[in-house]
């Protein structure tokens, strides 16, 4: 069944050099604990199947407010670690709102 409000976020994540393994443990533990963030449909850490160094983490939500509840979340914080840190060379995070056929059509 379609649901126009599921909300989507995506976190493209490269790790600095040599510490790929240690910033997919890392996001390994946010999805585990995310996964149960009241609101979440799905959670999932994504490696790169080209790109050694390169991550994503996807999470899917039942709609705005609980993504949004999500990012004010303590557990938002192991981003602004994992940059204060040097783990990652470069962070790119994105939301997203599932659309209708008739809303793409229109997209302007």
């Amino acid at each position: 069944m379609h649901n126009p409000c599921v909300v989507t976020h995506l976190v493209s994540l490269r790790a600095s050099a040599g510490n790929s393994a240690l910033l997919g443990a890392r996001l390994n533990t946010l999805v585990e604990t995310a996964s149960n963030a009241p609101g979440s449909l799905n959670f999932a850490l994504h490696k790169s199947m080209t790109e050694e160094s390169v991550w994503l983490v996807s999470g899917m939500w039942v709609d705005a407010s609980a993504m949004n509840d999500w990012f004010t979340s303590p557990e938002l914080g192991i981003f602004a670690e994992l940059v204060a840190e040097r783990l990652v060379s470069s962070l790119d995070f994105r939301t997203f709102a599932n659309v209708t056929t008739a809303q793409a059509r229109t997209a302007q």
